[in-house]
């Protein structure tokens, strides 16, 4: 009788198996492992796998899935908990929708379960068109945010329940036009305090599968390319154990963009000699002919191939006891999983402003009107790399669907989104005065303006590139038609809700001085409409944050090319915010108090644990996002005027209050030097407890500034 092969032996490691797999194929067949369109090798039951999915807020792109908020709206939850249990609900579906695919043979692109996912970039210019896939600009919420998300997507059974992605490595951040031949030059200091902590926290806390490179250089080397990157620091300093993956035909960017080799062989032996083992693209398919020239090896190849048939093992495709080969295809887009996309666009909803309007009593309106080009758009609820909703309830119909039966809604377009009329044969405005019509037979207004995936996001994706930016802003200001739309109805003098969907900030003129409320809704999933009205007629009270600092204008800026933390984000910002990182209001209030901490002298080295007290003193229950920041008051270098170093999302009764813990880790007092190297320094710090980061907007917005307590390092 024959003996089971290595590979099937279950008893062995799932490296070793891999390991003997790959040495049963033919040169020819290890490197055509090595593509995302990965070949069959039938005479060992390799089935081909496509390696390119995308997860980043719901199973995308290959059909029906539920579809939940943006990932930038995920971070306005401000909840790593709740943000796992989204990303085992995205790899459920996954399961379910890859267990049937396989039994229909249907193995294309989107069909896999190896998710790049999540992008921990950090949002550091609010120009960047795909800083709405990412979770913010601060890195402690980045890396807290995303080992939640690659845990949940990945579980912790004895297989990965799928494989998740940390993207893209490193300094990636805009501009989109330029990122195929563009050097992002930062410096250690911030390389090691700003732009790699995220990945590092996955790489070590949540054990991320797979890591993918960004298209531009980082410091002169291509990421695809980067020994510093995936070499020095990935794999010897963080003992990374997964795969690399290129980003998607970036490798040949070497050659024609970044101009750091002269063909395309060159290229492919320079990426796979540095540690990219999966390449997303076609020039791998030139490896062999690498291998002909004497430019690699075939242990080059083989390393390779082991790494990638490792994560393939790890995923049960090589068992026939998988537990997760029995989940079934009903579950997708099931009503559970939508109503958890449900809660969690109410959770993400940020209240900017209310004078008061707000919750609304829909019993004393009688006439609503809903104006604007994303009221009754689908596109603006789901964002870009998204799945395909079965059912999506847009603004207009979440307003219409909460309004009594007899109160009138009168809805008008009011502009294009960013063209200068609706109707190519019409004069400019064309959709103007019928929203004034309409805004002036109602009660309230409520304006829904903003952007949507057409505009901003990812180079050359869905057409972003007709505002000339290549997906990017080339300011923070509403197109000119929805500005010249929100001046028209404001000055009807009705009371006004702004509703902006975006995936960024945008500056918003007059309406922060006249609207009569604003909201953030980000893009806010397939049932955002319903959530949006919810919260408008106090259904309940709203609690997200804003991951992001919203600025008065670009002109507060630094270069968009320049990678310098200098003057960005709240961390470094040296001017007033429009609305601060940390923001969003409640329909009730808050109290602190008691903020104590273990103790007032703690070891070099040592964590410390601060307690509040949180009361709900108003009239409705509520969530409350209480946080925590960290300022260094006698540090040698530079350092942020504070940072985010804890955060816990609540829910409070009227009445109800809770004593809320952290324990502060020790890698929160550490200072970045400008070698990069990381330490902490005796002295003294200060802890901010609140409902915000402790910045005088805030505090004026707040009514209150965050309680205060003081401890020694020693």
């Amino acid at each position: 009788m024959e003996q089971k092969p290595k590979y099937l032996d279950k008893s062995l490691s799932f490296k070793e198996r891999a390991a003997d797999l790959v040495s049963r194929m033919t040169l020819e067949e290890k490197a055509a492992q090595l593509r995302y369109d990965a070949q069959a090798v039938e005479r060992l039951d390799v089935p081909r796998y496509n390696w390119w999915n995308e997860a980043l807020h719901g199973v995308a792109r290959a059909g029906v899935a539920t579809v939940f908020p943006q990932a930038i709206g995920l971070a306005a939850i401000f909840d790593d908990e709740y943000l796992q249990k989204i990303a085992d609900v995205i790899a459920t579906e996954g399961r379910a929708k890859y267990n049937e695919s396989s039994r229909k043979d249907d193995r294309d692109i989107y069909k896999g379960i190896t998710f790049w996912s999540p992008n921990v970039n950090i949002f550091r210019d609010p120009r960047w068109g795909r800083g709405h896939e990412t979770y913010g600009e601060d890195p402690y919420l980045t890396s807290r945010l995303g080992v939640a998300f690659v845990k949940g997507l990945q579980g912790s059974g004895k297989h990965l329940k799928a494989a998740a992605c940390a993207k893209h490595f490193a300094v990636h951040s805009g501009p989109e036009d330029d990122r195929h031949h563009f050097d992002a030059i930062a410096s250690k200091q911030d390389m090691f305090e700003t732009y790699l902590p995220a990945f590092e926290a996955l790489v070590k806390e949540a054990k991320v599968e797979a890591v993918m490179g960004a298209y531009n250089r980082t410091n002169g080397e291509p990421c695809n390319g980067s020994k510093t990157l995936l070499q020095d620091i990935l794999r010897d300093s963080w003992g990374f154990d997964g795969h690399v993956v290129s980003d998607c035909w970036a490798i040949k960017d070497f050659h024609e963009g970044h101009g750091v080799t002269k063909t395309p062989t060159e290229s492919a032996a320079l990426a796979i000699k540095s540690g990219c083992d999966l390449n997303c693209g076609n020039i791998y398919l030139l490896l062999l002919l690498s291998l002909k020239e004497g430019l690699i090896t075939e242990e080059d190849i083989d390393r390779a191939a082991v790494r990638v048939m490792t994560t393939r093992m790890r995923l049960g495709m090589f068992d026939n006891d998988c537990e997760f080969d029995s989940i079934p295809y009903e579950i997708n887009d099931c009503k559970e999983h939508n109503e958890l996309s449900l809660d969690a666009s109410r959770k993400s909803m940020v209240l900017l402003k209310n004078n008061g309007l707000l919750p609304l009593e829909a019993g004393k309106i009688r006439n609503i009107a809903v104006i604007g080009p994303n009221a009754a758009s689908d596109l603006a609820l789901i964002a870009n790399y998204s799945g395909t909703p079965s059912h999506s309830i847009t603004l207009l119909d979440g307003i219409r669907n909460r309004v009594l039966p007899e109160t009138r809604v009168w809805y008008a377009l009011g502009s294009h989104l960013h063209m200068n009329r609706e109707e190519d044969l019409a004069l400019p405005g064309d959709r103007l005065k019928e929203a004034v019509s309409a805004a002036q037979r109602s009660d309230v207004v409520v304006l829904c303006l903003g952007l949507d995936a057409s505009v901003e996001g990812e180079q050359n994706d869905q057409g972003t590139a007709i505002l000339d930016a290549g997906g990017d802003k080339t300011d923070l200001n509403l197109p000119e038609s929805q500005r010249k739309l929100l001046d028209a109805i404001l000055e009807t003098g009705k009371p006004t809700i702004v509703a902006l969907v975006s995936g960024s900030a945008l500056s918003i003129g007059n309406a922060a001085h006249k609207a009569a409320a604003i909201v953030q809704c980000w893009y806010p999933g397939s049932r955002g409409g319903q959530a949006f009205a919810e919260m408008l007629f106090g259904d309940y009270s709203p609690a997200g944050r804003l991951p992001v600092t919203f600025y008065k204008s670009t002109e507060e800026l630094p270069d968009f090319k320049d990678y310098s933390m200098e003057n960005r984000t709240y961390k470094f910002m040296k001017q007033d915010a429009l609305y601060p990182f940390g923001f969003g209001m409640s329909y009730t209030n808050f109290e602190y108090s008691n903020p104590a901490c273990s103790s007032s002298r703690i070891k070099n080295g040592d964590s410390i644990t601060v307690s509040v007290d949180v009361r709900n003193t108003g009239s409705r229950d509520s969530d409350e996002v209480v946080q925590v920041y960290i300022k260094d008051l006698k540090a040698s270098v530079r350092v942020p005027n504070h940072s985010l170093c804890g955060f816990k999302r609540i829910h409070l009764k009227s009445g109800e209050q809770r004593t809320v813990g952290f324990e502060i880790d020790s890698r929160a007092m550490m200072l970045v030097d400008e070698e990069g190297k990381r330490y902490v320094e005796n002295g003294d710090f200060t802890l901010f407890v609140g409902g915000t980061q402790p910045d005088k907007v805030s505090t004026g917005l707040n009514g209150k500034a965050p309680l205060e307590v003081t401890f020694t390092v020693e």
